[in-house]
């Protein structure tokens, strides 16, 4: 999903409604907690949410010591103060569950981490949140094993995207339900967040057949908000939070896309919602930026000033309420390096915002260290340079 734009056609006719920020929207960076070495408690505080600035970890990392070891080195020298984990992703689970209703969905092809609540030990013994990514719905292992839970298409057989791939259905209470006891097994194994993915239906592609989704009484916007709903109020109640991945342009478009994420339907039922504003996913001329991947800053102020005024207007003000995506890989020109992660992290604290997480696919940080602060020998952060308050300071320059 990632490393993939979405359709484009999408975006021309949903930003038919779309309304530039610039005029409207202001930095605010005063009511936002700046203690950079601010680490989460093991309960969910609706009042007080900390400043979380992690790496996103895909399962070969958390399976691998020797991988552990070397996050976990960067993590111990630099502002890192959260770890996000593949638990539950494309390829089924990434840990042996113990619950028989899980386990018969596990997949098990690409491995597992072997002793999981004694990775999120040593996550916690350095300091570090430790945050269980589940994929939600695009999970063809479960498809395979229930095929009454899958889209189908109009003729009754299961419906496949452009990858061959089967997704289960966000209308299925089933569905939900095996979601949620995934969640929870985690959760009883030390995770101190959830962070759902692919909270979102298929992209409906005219070269594929119609998707046709069983049991459905509710829209898809209405679908997934029950969803996330129903997540909050569960792990809400185990002391954690509950949080959301959604496309970038979900902060700027009016309305929902295609594939069923709408702003304003989702933002009020998660804790913390994660828009993937990665410049390269945006298409050429968006906000009127010739070249966004050239852009990171200018893209990322954007997006997120956007957002806040979207929360503004919904009653949110918590800073930690949005936790943008970081683009730490490249996609096309310019090469992405230490300048870029600077420029999108100033974008985010110039927006109102001091929590990100960085993003890179093969979970490979080592050339976007020097873009992170460090940490003195006391382990506190060193004071960050630059203003937060509505400055340019570390904007990337176009090449």
């Amino acid at each position: 999903m990632r490393l993939q734009s979405i359709l484009i056609g999408i975006f021309a006719l949903a930003c038919g409604g779309e309304r530039t920020p610039a005029d409207t929207a202001r930095a605010d960076s005063g009511r936002v907690n700046t203690s950079a070495g601010t680490v989460a408690g093991s309960r969910a505080d609706s009042n007080a949410y900390p400043v979380i600035r992690a790496l996103y970890l895909n399962r070969f990392a958390a399976q691998s010591p020797r991988k552990m070891r070397h996050l976990f080195a960067i993590a111990d020298s630099t502002e890192i103060n959260g770890f996000v984990i593949d638990m539950k992703d494309e390829f089924g689970l990434n840990y042996r569950s113990k619950k028989p209703e899980v386990a018969k969905n596990a997949g098990g092809t690409r491995g597992y981490v072997g002793d999981v609540a004694a990775l999120v030990d040593s996550v916690k013994a350095h300091h570090l949140v430790a945050i269980a990514r589940i994929v939600a719905f695009k999970d063809p292992v479960a498809a395979e094993v229930n095929p009454d839970w899958t889209i189908r298409r109009e003729d009754g057989s299961t419906w496949n995207d452009k990858e061959g791939l089967a997704w289960v259905n966000a209308h299925s209470p089933k569905v939900w339900e095996y979601n949620l006891a995934v969640a929870e097994e985690l959760v009883d194994l030390g995770f101190e967040e959830i962070q759902w993915d692919y909270i979102r239906f298929p992209e409906p592609y005219r070269s594929l057949p119609k998707q046709v989704f069983p049991g459905a009484t509710l829209s898809k916007p209405d679908a997934l908000a029950t969803f996330l709903k129903q997540a909050r109020e569960r792990l809400n109640k185990k002391g954690v939070r509950s949080t959301a991945d959604v496309f970038g342009l979900v902060t700027s478009v009016r309305g929902a896309l295609e594939v069923g994420q709408w702003w304003e339907k989702l933002s009020p039922v998660t804790d913390v919602l994660l828009p993937m504003v990665y410049p390269s996913h945006y298409p050429r001329g968006s906000f009127g930026i010739e070249r966004p991947n050239a852009e990171p800053y200018k893209i990322m102020k954007i997006a997120l000033d956007t957002a806040r005024v979207r929360d503004e207007k919904l009653g949110i003000t918590k800073a930690e309420h949005v936790r943008p995506w970081i683009q730490a890989f490249s996609l096309g020109q310019p090469k992405y390096g230490p300048e870029q992660i600077k420029a999108q992290k100033q974008a985010a604290y110039d927006a109102g915002f001091h929590g990100w997480v960085l993003w890179s696919p093969g979970s490979m940080y080592d050339v976007f260290v020097p873009a992170l602060d460090r940490k003195t020998p006391d382990g506190q952060v060193a004071p960050r340079s630059g203003a937060t308050t509505g400055a340019t300071t570390g904007a990337a320059k176009p090449r």
